[in-house]
Parts: structure tokens; sequence; C-alpha cells
């Protein structure tokens, strides 16, 4: 089974985006969800991580919202049954770089737990409302909400 995430990643609107992200960070900054069923543009930043495994460098473009001392992701992987590569190669590095707009920036990331996922959930899907839809198709797997302070 093909995994149309990693697909995308490799070659489709994934990789698009994040070509044109890292080539001019302001026209990148902002994307148009609504293809994909969102309200339409959306902030989204860049998360440089290592593959654990691979050691290779990943690029992910994600939307964020922005939260006390940096930003917050969500790892929904669209609602599939497990979390995305990146967001385990981000909780085993622990330290992360970050590229919102034309900024550059380390961060450290955690998962947000209790009152605060919950707070920055809500944020999150008021930001795209598709996040909803996705933690109903995760099924039990609770999808985290990563925080990511800036250093």
């Amino acid at each position: 089974m093909i995994d149309s995430l990693v697909e995308d990643s490799k070659s489709g609107w994934i990789a698009e985006h994040r070509k044109l992200y890292l080539e001019d960070g302001d026209a990148g900054h902002m994307w148009d969800s609504s293809p994909a069923g969102g309200p339409g543009p959306v902030p989204t930043l860049l998360l440089f991580t290592t593959g654990r495994k691979s050691g290779n460098e990943s690029i992910m473009p994600l939307i964020y919202g922005e939260v006390d001392g940096g930003y917050a992701i969500i790892a929904s992987k669209g609602g599939a049954p497990k979390h995305p590569g990146w967001y385990h190669n981000a909780m085993a590095q622990g330290q992360v770089q970050v590229k919102v707009a034309n900024g550059l920036y380390q961060a450290k990331a955690r998962v947000a737990a209790g009152e605060e996922r919950a707070r920055v959930w809500q944020q999150l899907t008021q930001i795209y409302p598709p996040y909803n839809d996705y933690q109903q198709s995760a099924g039990s797997r609770e999808i985290p909400v990563v925080i990511l302070e800036r250093i």
C-alpha cells in the first residue's frame, strides 16, 4: 500500500509547496488549503528534522499557530492511524530548526498535554477546521499537538 502523504512529500503538492517556500519564504508562508478542504490561505512553517533511522534531512511544510514563546503544529498525518515520521524525528531530536516566512530559528520540540493541549488544539482548529475530522479518522490515536519553543 502506498502512503499518499509520503508520495506527495516526494513529488506532489507537498514537495511543490516546500520548493516554493525554500525559494521564497514570503511566497510559501501562506498555503491555499481550499483544494484540500480547508478554509483558504493558512500560515505554514517549514520544520527541519533529521531522520532517526536514515540520518537524512527532512523538511516538512506544516500549518502552525503562534503560542507563547513559539509555534504550535499538529501531528495529524491527515488522520492516519500512526504518527507522521517528522513527529518521531522531532521527539527523538528534541531540538529542531524552523523556518517561518524568511526567518530561521532553532526550537525545542515538546508535546502539549492537558489543558494546554485542549487550548492549542482549539486555536489550531480555528485556523484549519479539518483537524477535527482528522482526529475522528485517527480513531483511538490522540493526535499530538507539538509546541516549538524558540531557543
